[in-house]
């Protein structure tokens, strides 16, 4: 019987990336959706939120629980939105509004040089027992002046990864799932799955 492991989110998206490069990963683990109370997330960086999330349903479902919380860091704002990306353009969490706003902000920043960003991906790997871990991946790129592609969510139709020349969005699933943040984290987070 596979090793379960609870996702302390409620975003489909989140769980499908995840089932991908967990099973690409760790052969052997089966991540299972989280249906428990969402925790408030009022921490103030990556790994303080996702910490949170993987205390709740490590504690709500009595399994392991990973949580992530990733965002878009550009270099030009300070590193904003960052912990703030879901919630950039307001409390309604859309992505739409969200990628306009952002390239709005940067609608007078014309060399790509001066357009550098990156995706952040801190995992948190929670034990019932109380073990903790957090992990990071950074995949580091440059925003496009509009969006392109139909695939992927939240900044991806503008985001194009170093080393590449087209969008996040234009790539497939399972290229994304190969070289994204999430799978750069996982990268780090492989021998904790081993040990459980």
């Amino acid at each position: 019987m596979p090793t379960q492991i609870v996702l302390a989110t409620h975003n489909a998206h989140k769980v499908a990336e995840f089932q991908g490069i967990v099973s690409r990963v760790r052969p052997g683990v089966e991540v299972v959706s989280y249906n428990g109370p969402e925790p408030v997330e009022d921490g103030t960086t990556f790994a303080a939120n996702a910490l949170i999330k993987a205390r709740a349903a490590a504690a709500h479902t009595g399994l392991p629980a990973l949580a992530d919380d990733s965002g878009i860091c550009v270099d030009v704002l300070g590193g904003s939105p960052g912990v703030f990306s879901a919630y950039w353009a307001g409390h309604a969490k859309n992505d739409g509004a969200n990628l306009t706003l952002l390239l709005d902000q940067l609608s007078d920043v014309a060399r790509d040089e001066d357009r550098r960003a990156h995706y952040n991906s801190t995992i948190a790997l929670v034990t019932p027992a109380g073990a903790e871990h957090t992990v990071e991946g950074i995949w580091p790129g440059t925003l496009l002046h509009a969006p392109r592609g139909n695939g992927g969510f939240g900044y991806d139709p503008i985001f194009c990864p170093d080393g590449d020349t087209r969008s996040v969005a234009e790539m497939s699933a399972e290229e994304k799932n190969t070289l994204s943040h999430r799978a750069r984290a996982f990268v780090e987070l492989a021998p904790l799955l081993a040990e459980l």
